[in-house]
């Protein structure tokens, strides 16, 4: 069913993870989805990775939706101004903005008090993770007010509940993903009144790129990963985020998530949708329930 044909949506940092699914899964439920970043078939960003906006956009026109890349860096000011003037003039409107904008998995140390972490490294982190979002908002939530019943998702990693019972083991680390969920609660009063919603969205241990990668397997064999890391059997494909994006998209009644953090798992055991492998898997609950509480890897009634 395509239940957002007609629907125009910004996927600002599309070109890989969180991203990538959520473009994917907009377009199949029927969007047009405009993806951002900085890594073109011609021009990389400094993550010297080989995922594209290109392919994002490619990947977005085969799931059914209509995709397109548009090189962006969102730390430029002018260059947001003019990605949102183009949506305007070609779509004449923007129902979904979602600020995945992040950048930042090589900047990170991990366990390293803030007096010995790069600061160099750390304070451009907060500029990717809180910056572009800002940036981003300012711009494009004029032009989303104007359709009403706009919906706009920041997304971080970790509920609230989670994140504030828990140190995110860097300063910086912690700080940038708490901010975006700080950012969704701001946003939802001021939107309120246009008859918008904002939310922050997490996924859970999420099978990007990146983290296949660090593991040494493909999406394939991703179980084969569970011989170094037990408990990544509760893992999710980019594209489980990206389901849950789109069905808050298409709810009519999505305002009574206003303000609200929200989970992948959350979303799935209210709205009923699955991950590719037809499972449903509860991340933020096996991590506290099971990994945080130091019992063995079973995944049995999480996903």
């Amino acid at each position: 069913m395509k239940s957002l044909h007609g629907k125009v949506a910004l996927v600002a940092g599309a070109t890989r993870g969180a991203g990538r699914g959520i473009a994917i899964e907009l377009g199949a439920a029927g969007a047009t989805v405009y993806v951002t970043g900085r890594t073109t078939r011609t021009a990389r960003s400094e993550y010297n990775r080989p995922e594209t906006i290109e392919e994002t956009a490619e990947l977005v026109n085969r799931a059914g939706g209509k995709g397109i890349a548009v090189q962006t860096d969102h730390l430029d000011p002018e260059q947001v101004r003019k990605l949102v003037s183009c949506i305007e003039q070609e779509q004449g409107r923007l129902d979904i903005l979602v600020n995945d904008i992040w950048g930042s998995e090589y900047l990170t140390q991990w366990n390293v008090p803030v007096w010995e972490h790069s600061l160099e490294g750390g304070l451009r982190m907060l500029r990717l993770a809180v910056d572009t979002h800002i940036i981003t908002s300012h711009f494009a939530l004029p032009l989303l007010i104007r359709s009403g019943n706009g919906l706009v998702v920041e997304m971080t990693d970790g509920t609230e509940e989670y994140n504030h019972q828990n140190y995110r083991q860097s300063l910086f680390y912690d700080l940038a993903k708490t901010s975006a969920i700080r950012m969704a609660r701001s946003l939802a009063h001021e939107l309120a009144p246009h008859q918008c919603t904002a939310v922050s969205v997490t996924p859970g241990w999420m099978r990007s790129e990146i983290m296949l990668e660090h593991y040494g397997v493909k999406e394939e064999n991703w179980r084969d990963a569970a011989s170094k890391e037990p408990h990544f059997m509760i893992s999710e494909t980019p594209r489980f985020v990206g389901r849950a994006i789109a069905t808050l998209a298409a709810d009519p009644k999505v305002f009574r998530w206003n303000g609200q953090s929200l989970s992948s798992g959350q979303l799935a055991q209210v709205y009923g949708f699955h991950d590719l492998d037809g499972s449903r898997p509860d991340c933020w609950r096996y991590i506290v329930e099971v990994q945080d509480a130091g019992k063995a890897a079973d995944v049995s009634g999480y996903r």
